[in-house]
């Protein structure tokens, strides 16, 4: 049982009398879950690598805290390291230069607390917490992850378009942006100012790979990078070997560090999709990011063409672009749908109607006319989506058809 849903549902009745649905025969009558961004589409491409990217580690293996302890970040293990940086210069969307340091973390947003208490302890303890913004539509975990530690140091302070304070700041900057799959840049642009790229979706499946990210901070996720959210894995690429040594504090007490074992299957599968894109064989399959690219702007297709005959919705455009990885230009597949109600209903409301839930666009900074959908569910789940949008005819406002 959803939490909520009934409840959400019945809020909902007066509104979604404006909306007319088509006779349906659905498969299931199953509330299906779109809010969450769980990467279980890719399951099916790393079952056909069989035991390609298997691990086995004797009960005798690390055993100890430390992977190399001489080295700043002592937990990173050095094969993730290496892995790491092969691939981003295999994708060629990240500078990872030897004057680079890597920190891992336990997903990326262990790795957003490490940063935050980075930048944040240098200042005046006495002064007021340092303000963190970020654009709307915004990452809807950014407030509730920079509010739950009830920090000193720095608190959130909303849109950054309307972030209007003087004095030092911090502005998260996602590209290709959660949830709306916009190409990002600053907005405050003042001094004082410390930025945070979050590049979670700047891999060649998502979005066309223009140029190498060469950002004083970037952070990046093993989960939307390959699909492997349930190994917990995350990293930071940061020029400045102080802000990195301050994040490994954090992350040493915090959780002293991160898995092993998780690291060693990260830098196995990392290490199996840069040997695959490097492969020049002839008769090669597709690597890892074809399949995805393929996968997602093939979903995108059927979406698009679905939300166009209902004509209730409106999808975001992006333009077109050169992907220097795939050799040619390529249409953002980004991996949530930012879905806007023509109307002005509350979207979220309306599709839970239809037992979708997905995740309004109040979480986001903006109206409850958005709500963002996940695309990287199973097929199965993906195809009852279409089904139960297409079940919508149209729309009749104020009582006209």
């Amino acid at each position: 049982m959803v939490v909520g849903f009934e409840k959400a549902v019945s809020a909902t009745k007066s509104v979604v009398t404006s909306v007319k649905k088509a006779p349906t025969t659905l498969s299931s009558d199953r509330v299906i879950n779109f809010a969450r961004g769980d990467p279980t589409m890719y399951e099916s491409y790393w079952r056909q690598m069989g035991e390609k990217c298997t691990v086995v580690i004797p009960g005798h293996n690390l055993m100890s805290y430390f992977s190399n302890g001489g080295h700043f970040c002592w937990f990173l293990m050095p094969e993730l390291d290496r892995a790491i940086r092969r691939l981003h210069c295999v994708v060629g969307n990240a500078v990872v230069d030897d004057d680079r340091y890597i920190v891992v973390g336990n997903g990326s947003t262990q790795l957003f607390q490490a940063v935050l208490y980075a930048l944040s302890s240098s200042y005046d303890p006495d002064t007021e917490p340092l303000s963190v913004v970020a654009a709307a539509p915004f990452y809807s975990s950014y407030p509730e992850e920079t509010e739950f530690l009830r920090s000193g140091l720095y608190k959130w302070a909303g849109d950054a378009y309307s972030f209007d304070k003087d004095g030092a700041y911090i502005e998260v900057v996602t590209s290709p942006n959660n949830p709306d799959g916009a190409i990002r840049e600053a907005v405050v642009n003042r001094d004082g100012g410390k930025l945070i790229h979050d590049l979670a979706y700047y891999w060649p499946q998502y979005t066309p790979i223009t140029g190498k990210a060469d950002n004083d901070i970037m952070l990046f996720t093993f989960s939307k990078a390959t699909g492997h959210a349930g190994s917990r894995i995350g990293w930071a690429i940061v020029k400045d070997i102080a802000v990195a040594t301050k994040m490994v504090k954090f992350m040493e007490l915090s959780s002293i560090g991160v898995s092993k074992e998780s690291q060693l299957r990260a830098a196995k599968i990392l290490e199996v999709i840069s040997d695959d894109c490097q492969n020049s064989a002839p008769d090669k399959e597709e690597n890892f990011f074809e399949y995805g690219q393929r996968l997602m702007s093939d979903r995108w297709e059927k979406l698009r063409e679905v939300v166009k005959r209902n004509g209730v919705f409106s999808l975001p455009k992006y333009p077109q672009d050169y992907c220097n990885f795939i050799g040619k230009y390529t249409d953002p597949s980004p991996a949530f749908a930012w879905l806007k109600s023509k109307d002005g209903l509350n979207c979220d409301n309306l599709l839970r109607e239809l037992k979708i839930v997905t995740r309004g666009g109040t979480n986001f900074g903006v109206d409850s006319n958005y709500t963002r959908i996940s695309m990287l569910s199973p097929d199965e789940e993906f195809n009852l989506l279409l089904e139960r949008l297409s079940a919508i005819q149209g729309t009749i406002i104020n009582g006209n058809n």
